[in-house]
């Protein structure tokens, strides 16, 4: 549905529910939260869109949040697939591209760490991040306790579908 800043929102409105929850499933992989953001249509514009996202994504209880998490890669993870979600993921971690031998392994080891740690996945929006940032953030991270880092995570995740949403609609 890639649409564009004038129809993108429009054409969201248009589809029907099950096709605007799986187009809202590339933004965020909740189904509690994509037949949500379907229920709540229309919106009066973008800002309204992504204010219910945001409202949408605190609402969910740990496992929804979870089960989102679960559709992302891990930092440093080549996202296999060419549909729309991988295609993001791609672009948002490619600041591990370039990533030096050193810190390519020092992000896998981290990896490790803080799932073994919290459980999940290192969830951050890498968006413009370079490697050597991403590592930054997974080491001060995993000083967290889990209460903190349930909300760092629920932050960053929050980061991810805003973008993904713009994105989704079209505009720039």
């Amino acid at each position: 549905m890639r649409g564009t800043t004038s129809s993108g929102l429009p054409a969201f409105h248009a589809l029907g529910a099950a096709a605007a929850e799986r187009e809202l499933l590339t933004c965020c992989a909740s189904p509690v939260w994509a037949a949500e953001m379907t229920r709540l249509r229309p919106y009066g514009d973008l800002a309204g869109l992504l204010a219910a996202a945001q409202e949408t994504l605190v609402r969910l209880d740990w496992p929804q949040v979870l089960q989102a998490l679960a559709a992302h890669p891990r930092i440093g993870a080549k996202p296999r697939g060419a549909d729309r979600e991988a295609g993001w993921s791609r672009t948002e971690q490619s600041g591990m591209n370039d990533a030096e031998h050193g810190v390519r392994d020092a992000v896998d080891e981290g990896n490790l760490a803080y799932e073994r740690r919290f459980g999940h996945i290192y969830l951050i929006c890498a968006t413009g991040l370079t490697a050597d940032q991403l590592l930054d953030a997974l080491r001060r991270r995993l000083g967290n306790d889990e209460r903190t880092e349930r909300g760092v995570v629920r932050e960053e995740l929050a980061k991810i579908v805003r973008l993904r949403l713009i994105k989704l609609l079209g505009d720039p």
